[in-house]
This record gives structure tokens, sequence and C-alpha cells, in this order.
């Protein structure tokens, strides 16, 4: 047998292969899935938001008057802007949560799918020879990818936009004791962090929506019209029992990060909530593409 053909067989050589394709396809589908115009509308708007609350913070305030926001968590840190921009960042992440955020994750998420079989090219990537559980899970990182870069765009564009109308440096908490302005640049990275994690149960469900349907529209609508449905049941008393099972429960526990010292409870009920989610709506993806057919 010669050379080529022992290296044929080689189980370390085809290892290094399979790794070489998996990247190679992972970095494809970042390739596209950055590259798309609606995916560059979605960052565009969601760095807007920051832009925006600035600015009319800035103008409401410019009389030297106070925006008179009070108590501790979530959009509450608006009354904390005009003393430190840095406060413009948790507020960003608070407004983009409820809607924005979740609504572009659901967009990329639903047309995971569905979008390659409404193009016709799911069966080609099937072919390539990517493997449905390996294009699932290709599909599902880049979401998540998405989820993060989605988030460190607002976080960054409320930054700049904090740095450049207000006054930047120590910061109180909400506890009122005082931190440095390095330690507080490190808990807002820290709360970009839980708000990307707080995202992957959406993303789960919206890829388990884009495996029901050969249509990537219905499958992005179909996922923004559940998020919307979900917040709204959320903020129903009488429906207070289930309140804690649903993924946006408890997206601005968030705030507990800027206590001193931080309140744990909520964040890891959170965490454990998208895990749990991702786990039932992944795996659920999971047995329907591959029992699915195959036909564009």
């Amino acid at each position: 047998m010669s050379q080529v053909e022992a290296g044929a067989f080689d189980p370390q050589s085809a290892r290094s292969r399979r790794t070489t394709f998996r990247a190679t396809l992972f970095r494809n589908e970042l390739h596209i899935t950055f590259r798309r115009w609606r995916t560059l509308a979605l960052l565009a708007v969601l760095a807007a938001v920051p832009i925006l609350v600035g600015i009319a913070v800035k103008i409401e305030t410019g009389d030297g008057s106070s925006t008179g926001a009070g108590g501790g968590g979530g959009p509450a840190f608006i009354s904390q802007i005009t003393n430190n921009g840095l406060f413009l960042v948790f507020t960003a992440l608070a407004a983009t949560l409820p809607f924005f955020l979740p609504m572009s994750i659901g967009v990329i998420a639903g047309d995971a799918i569905a979008g390659e079989a409404n193009a016709g090219t799911l069966r080609y990537l099937l072919v390539a020879p990517a493997g449905r559980t390996r294009l699932l899970l290709t599909k599902y990182t880049t979401v998540m990818a998405f989820c993060l870069v989605a988030t460190l765009v607002v976080a960054l564009s409320a930054l700049a936009v904090g740095a450049i109308l207000f006054p930047l440096g120590d910061l109180t908490t909400i506890s009122g004791t005082r931190i440095t302005f390095v330690e507080g640049l490190g808990r807002a990275l820290l709360i970009a962090l839980v708000v990307a994690a707080s995202l992957t149960g959406v993303a789960a469900l919206g890829l388990f929506i884009s495996t029901l349907t050969n249509s990537g529209i219905a499958a992005m609508a179909t996922t923004v019209g559940l998020l919307i449905t979900v917040q709204i049941l959320d903020q129903i008393p009488q429906l207070h029992a289930l309140q804690p099972y649903f993924f946006s429960h408890y997206w601005l526990s968030f705030a507990d990060l800027m206590r001193e010292p931080v309140y744990w409870d909520d964040l890891v009920k959170n965490l454990g909530l998208q895990a749990l989610y991702a786990a039932v709506f992944g795996s659920a993806a999971w047995a329907r593409f591959m029992a699915k057919d195959i036909t564009a």
C-alpha cells in the first residue's frame, strides 16, 4: 500500500480533516451571516438606540434638571446617566433587551434553516458533507455569535455616546457603595455577557421554529410573534404562577450585578432557565431536523 493510501486511512488525519471542515463551515456561516444587509441593518438599529437615549437625556437635562427616574433596576439607571456616562451602557441594555435584542436574535435564528430551504441551498449544504447534526450545531453557534456581537454593539455604542455627552469616573452602585471606573467597566462587560447569555433560549426557540417550515419569513415572524406574546403574558398578574417559567421573566436581573454585594439568586435562575430552554428546544430542533424531508 502506498503512503498516500495509508494516509487516507489514518484516524488522526481523518480527525484533522473533520476539525478543519467544521472550522471552515463555521467560518463560512459567520461570513455569510454578517455580510447580509439584513444583519447589518439590525446591528445599525441596535447601535442607534443608545445614541437616541443619550441625546434624549442630554436634551432633557440640558437646563440642569434631573431625569427624575428613581429606583435601582433596569431602566431606572437612566437617573444616573447625567452623573456618569457609564450608566448609559446599563440603560441601553435594559432598553433593548425586552424587544430589540431578542427580535434581532429571532430574525437570525428563524432564518437559519428555513432561509436555506427557501433559497434552495439546504440540500447542497448537507451533501457538502456537513451532516445534519453538524450543520444544526454550526447554525446555532452562529446565532449565539450574533447574540454576543449584537449585545456588544449596544454596549460599545452606549459607552462611546456616554463618554461624549456625559462625564465619566467612579460610580455609585445600586447599594450606594462607590466603585472605580475600571471596576465599573468590568461590571459593564459582565452585564453584556449575561445579557447575551439571556438570549440563548430565544435562539434555540427560533432555530426549532426554523426547522418546521421552508419559509424564512414565516419562521422569523412566528419567532418574533411568540416573543411578543410571552412578554405580554409575563405582565398579566393572574399568570404569576407561570411567569417564572417564561424565558423573559428574569431578563432584567442583570441589574443585580450593580449591587454590592452582587445578588446572585435571580441571575442564577435566569441562566438556568435559559439553559433549560436551550436544551429542550435545541433537542426538539435536532429531532425535527433529523426527520425532515429535505427537498430544497
